[in-house]
C-alpha cells in the first residue's frame, strides 16, 4: 500500500516505538508496523520485549512490514510444522506428555527457534541495523532488567524471548539472561527522552477464560502465570505514567503458544491497526502530550511530561509559521 502523507503535518515529530511481549499474541505487532508504513512514518528508535524484540529486530534491519508479514506467514505455515504440531490442541499424545511429565529442564533452545522465525536478511549485529533497537532481557541471578543495544543481535533477541521452562536462558557477557517480560513486558520507559512521541503496543492480553476445560493443564498454568504477571506489571506502569500513544490490542482469545492461529491473530489485530492510524494522525496534528485512551477500561493517564509538551508545542508553532 502506498504511504499516505497527505493528511500529516509538514514537520513530523520524531516517534519512538515500544513493542511488548505476549508470545503468539505479539504477531499483532506486524499490523502496527504496517500502519506506520501506510502513514509514511518511520520510528526513530524501537524497544522490544520477547516477541516484540523478534519483530522489532526484523523491522529495524530494514525489512518492510509487508515483507515481515509475508515471511512470518510462510514460516509459520511451512517451516514450523513440527512446532505447530507440538503445541496444537489436536496433538493429544504430545500434549498429554507435556501436561503430565515433570519438567526439569527447558524444552527448546531459543537461538534455534529464532533462526526459524527470523529472515536471513535480519542483521547479525546491532551495528547492522537501520533503526536503533533496544532489546529488553532479565538477568536471572541479579533479578533485574538488562537492556541490550550493542553486540550480537540474535543472541540478545533469543535471550529476550527465553520464557522460563520453555526455553533455556542465554549467556551474554557473563550474565544469564532470559525473557524480558519478567521485568518489563511493555518497555516504553526504556525510550524516555529518545523522541518527541512514544508509541506503545500492548499485546499482553487478558485471560481467555476456561473454555471447555475448567482446570488448566500444567503447561498452560505455567505459561499463563507468566502472562498474568506481565499484565499486572503493565497495568501498574500505566498508573504511574503513560506513553503518548497506547494501543491495547484485543488478543485475549489467543494463548501464548497459539502460533498456528497466526491468521486469526492478524485478522483480530485489524481493529487495533485502524485505531493506531487514527491516534497517530490525531496526535501528529494536535501534538498533545497525553495519549488517547486505547480502551474504555484503560487506567487514567499519569503525569504529563512537560518537557515533551514544550517540544511538541514548538513543532506546532513551526508548522504554523
Amino acid at each position: 500500500m502506498t504511504a499516505d502523507r497527505s493528511n500529516l503535518p509538514v514537520a513530523t515529530p520524531s516517534i519512538a516505538l515500544a513493542l511488548g511481549g505476549g508470545g503468539a499474541r505479539g504477531l499483532a505487532h506486524i499490523l502496527m508496523l504496517e500502519a506506520f508504513e501506510e502513514l509514511g512514518l518511520r520510528p526513530k528508535i524501537i524497544a522490544g520485549t520477547s516477541i516484540g524484540a523478534v519483530l522489532g529486530a526484523a523491522y529495524a534491519s530494514g525489512i518492510s512490514a509487508k515483507m515481515v508479514r509475508a515471511y512470518t506467514e510462510e514460516a509459520l505455515s511451512q517451516r514450523l510444522d513440527m512446532v505447530r504440531q507440538l503445541f496444537a490442541a489436536r496433538s493429544e499424545p504430545v500434549q498429554k506428555f507435556l501436561n503430565f511429565i515433570p519438567i526439569r529442564s527447558a524444552l527448546f533452545n531459543p537461538l534455534s527457534a529464532l533462526e526459524l522465525l527470523l529472515p536471513n536478511e535480519v542483521a547479525r549485529d546491532f551495528g547492522g541495523l537501520t533503526i536503533p533497537l533496544r532489546v529488553v532481557t532479565t538477568d536471572f541471578y541479579a533479578q533485574e532488567q538488562v537492556v541490550i543495544a550493542a553486540g550480537d543481535l540474535r543472541k540478545a533477541v533469543a535471550a529476550s524471548m527465553a520464557l522460563p521452562a520453555l526455553f533455556t536462558p542465554v549467556a551474554i557477557d557473563g550474565r544469564v539472561l532470559m525473557d524480558g517480560g519478567l521485568v518489563n513486558p511493555l518497555p516504553f520507559d526504556v525510550l524516555s527522552g529518545e523522541a518527541d512521541i512514544i508509541v506503545a503496543i500492548d499485546v499482553s492480553g487478558a485471560s481467555p477464560g476456561p473454555g471447555k476445560r475448567l482446570h488448566p493443564s500444567a503447561l498452560a498454568a505455567l505459561l499463563s502465570s507468566s502472562q498474568i504477571m506481565q499484565r499486572s506489571i503493565v497495568r501498574e506502569k500505566l498508573k504511574a505514567h503513560r506513553p503518548d500513544v497506547y494501543i491495547d490490542v484485543e488478543v485475549d482469545a489467543f494463548f501464548v503458544l497459539d502460533f498456528h492461529r497466526f491468521r486469526e491473530i492478524l485478522d483480530k489485530a485489524e481493529t487495533a491497526k485502524a485505531q493506531l492510524r487514527r491516534q497517530l494522525t490525531r496526535i501528529l496534528h494536535s501534538a498533545p502530550a497525553e495519549a488517547l485512551p486505547a480502551v474504555d477500561e484503560a487506567p487514567r493517564p499519569g503525569p504529563v511530561d512537560r518537557r515533551r509538551l514544550a517540544r511538541l508545542k514548538a513543532l506546532a508553532r513551526k508548522r504554523g509559521a
